[in-house]
């Protein structure tokens, strides 16, 4: 398996340009969102009888294999992810609750939206996005976001520059 920097690192040759990781810090957030939307649809209620009235639904499932991913990566990084996302997962709830016209319009309407970003960033770049090369690159672009804002606060400068050495400074 691919080390933290190597994933990151393939992932930053695609985003140089600070105005595309700026277009990716709303729009990867309003993805991985729309996506817990649509998956929190199908729910069921009490599967595990420990765990009460806890919705299960395919959203839960990939928080849990997604984040799984993530820790093993990075524990800090993989913490402050699985806390995000955990909030997603828990704010797309109602959105789920809601019509199936209204759910798949919000849901879709924010996949759109978040897409939308994402291109006029690579427009910026002047390169396609990282995932049509690595389709992992769907799994690596939030933690990228998390990264490069951990970056802008100052910390995680050695991962930064190793990040630098392979992919170049960002300009």
């Amino acid at each position: 398996m691919k080390t933290l920097e190597q994933h990151l690192s393939e992932y930053a040759k695609y985003h140089r340009d600070q105005r595309n990781i700026y277009t990716h810090y709303i729009g990867i957030p309003l993805i991985v969102f729309s996506v817990f939307c649509l998956l929190s649809r199908p729910y069921t209620q009490g599967v595990f009888p420990f765990v009460g009235e806890f919705l299960v639904s395919p959203a839960v499932v990939v928080w849990f294999i997604g984040n799984a991913f993530y820790l093993k990566l990075d524990l800090r990084l993989g913490a402050v992810m699985a806390l995000i996302t955990a909030a997603m997962v828990y704010l797309a709830q109602p959105i789920a609750m809601m019509t199936t016209s209204l759910w798949l319009s919000i849901s879709i309407g924010i996949f759109v939206g978040g897409w939308i970003l994402q291109f006029i960033g690579h427009h910026y770049e002047g390169k396609k996005p990282a995932f049509v090369d690595d389709i992992m690159g769907l799994a690596i672009g939030p933690l990228f976001v998390l990264a490069e804002l951990s970056f802008e606060l100052g910390l995680r400068n050695k991962l930064k520059s190793d990040i630098e050495d392979v992919s170049g400074p960002v300009h």
